[in-house]
């Protein structure tokens, strides 16, 4: 099924949608310079297909194209992180050791 993921500025989240329909978002609040991604959450009709993993990844994606850090408050943003270390220099270092992420 086609996938899109978009940032929806207004709602201050990233939307996946799968056919159209809303799958799932992540909820960041956005400081001077890193994204704080607070929530994270897929409808239970789409879990266990992956939107999950592919909506972080773009939301990251785009966080860094923005030249924004990352603040993994979310355990699933959190846990993605940890698990692709390609990921971890977007943490700041200050907030690593808080988030229990290696320095």
């Amino acid at each position: 099924m086609p996938t899109d993921v978009r940032n929806n500025t207004a709602l201050e989240r990233f939307e996946i949608t799968v056919d159209g329909e809303v799958a799932g978002y992540i909820e960041y609040q956005d400081t001077a310079g890193e994204r704080a991604f607070v929530h994270t959450e897929i409808d239970p009709r789409f879990e266990g297909q992956g939107y999950a993993r592919d909506l972080v990844e773009a939301a990251l994606h785009a966080t860094g194209a923005e030249g924004l850090g990352a603040l993994p408050m979310c355990r699933v943003v959190g846990h993605f992180i940890e698990t692709r270390p390609q990921y971890l220099s977007m943490v700041p270092h200050w907030a690593r050791d808080r988030l229990g992420l290696p320095q």
